[in-house]
């Protein structure tokens, strides 16, 4: 029998955070070769980059592999573009790090034969996964997306605050980009109830702000963000608990690609397989199979067939079926875990190049999902988040009836 009552953390960072920036110039850069390769009337299925990104005062470094029809001059030129486009529309103009004067250095260079050879469309009829690794799905009740309540709600306070800052609102222009959040929150007979503890440590940049005075800037952002009632007399509040925060971002520490994996994904609440998403072409399973195997959950849970779900997926590089299908769901079940097991594998291909027809992943849909967690978000209509759809619940009730 699992705890019934408990206090569970989780934390965010905001767009602004250096690694955060990292991600949002790495996936910037995956839309930028697909829109290329629309626009040149080329296979977007045929795209292939993995690019990770440094940043720190003023300086950004692009490396990694990409398969383009551009050349290298139209790489450099275009990605540093995306890299200052990404910058600029996080807010950064500050001495230390802006989007116009960062030095870029663009360290791309063609994807490794060797791989090519295992998962391109044309040498393989059943296209392998790129690399080897386990990834992990998971859903449960206690958010309207089937997402655990603290990284859920960590997410909701930094996003609804970038908001404000983007919108120049009121006193929330005075806050910066660089951003962090935590909530801890209660459980009561296994379900959510209220949050004890709140720590936000947010950039600002009017540099007489003292703690206090950025807490009334943003306490009435947290307490519309948060469900009635959560907070409480005895909730513990931490905001700028060091005191001043006015040098963020890159500048005030370096950043890096996939440094935030547990903030991308469930907080803690659940496994993860350890590859980071941002950078990465679906192709990579690390990316596309983590995402069908939170579809699969969600679907599993908005089916009603049990409230909690945890599903692992196993791969091979060069091999298309995944080497084994997990399901957990945490004595909450309605169905037995191996009819789930034997049956998603039918409802879904999960081969690689299945995931992506299925979930229209070979689009311009990457930037959006690098800040705020890449699952509990509204799908969106130009194909963004397609695996937080719910449109498999029918087919899932009926294998399994």
């Amino acid at each position: 029998m699992s705890r019934q009552n408990y206090l569970f953390t989780s934390e965010s960072v905001s767009e602004g955070h250096p690694d955060k920036v990292c991600d949002r110039i790495s996936d910037e850069i995956v839309d930028l070769f697909f829109k290329e390769a629309i626009k040149a009337g080329h296979d977007p299925a045929q795209v292939r980059v993995a690019a990770e990104t440094l940043a720190t005062t003023n300086r950004i470094v692009v490396a990694g592999e990409v398969r383009t029809h551009l050349d290298e001059k139209q790489i450099k030129s275009k990605v540093k573009s995306a890299a200052r486009k990404a910058v600029r529309t996080i807010g950064y103009e500050q001495d230390g790090f802006h989007w116009k004067k960062a030095k870029i250095d663009v360290l791309l260079h063609p994807q490794s034969a060797d791989i090519a050879q295992g998962v391109d469309e044309a040498s393989n009829k059943d296209v392998g996964a790129g690399d080897q690794g386990i990834m992990f799905g998971y859903a449960c009740r206690e958010t309207p997306e089937l997402l655990p309540a603290p990284i859920y709600y960590a997410h909701k306070i930094l996003e609804v605050l970038a908001k404000a800052r983007h919108a120049g609102e009121g006193a929330a222009a005075k806050l910066g980009p660089d951003a962090k959040s935590q909530v801890t929150v209660k459980y009561e007979n296994g379900k959510p109830v209220g949050v004890t503890q709140i720590v936000l440590s947010t950039q600002h940049l009017d540099e007489t702000l003292s703690s206090a005075d950025v807490r009334k800037i943003v306490e009435p952002y947290i307490r519309q963000t948060l469900p009635d009632g959560w907070i409480s007399k005895d909730t513990v509040w931490h905001v700028n608990p060091t005191g001043k925060f006015v040098i963020g971002g890159p500048d005030g520490d370096a950043g890096l690609t996939g440094r935030k994996i547990i903030v991308d994904t469930y907080g803690g609440a659940a496994p993860h397989g350890g590859g980071a998403f941002s950078g990465k072409d679906p192709t990579k399973v690390d990316r596309s199979a983590a995402y069908a195997a939170r579809y699969l959950a969600k679907n599993v849970v908005a089916a009603k067939l049990a409230d909690r779900c945890t599903i692992q997926l196993a791969y091979a590089i060069g091999v298309a079926e995944p080497l084994s299908i997990y399901v957990d769901l945490h004595g909450t079940g309605k169905v037995e875990e191996a009819k789930l097991e034997a049956v998603l594998g039918k409802v879904m291909d999960l081969t690689p190049r299945g995931i992506r027809t299925h979930l229209a992943l070979n689009k311009p849909i990457y930037a959006k999902s690098a800040a705020y967690g890449h699952f509990g978000r509204k799908a969106g209509r130009d194909g963004s988040f397609s695996w937080e759809k719910t449109d498999l619940v029918d087919a899932l009730k009926k294998a399994v009836a």
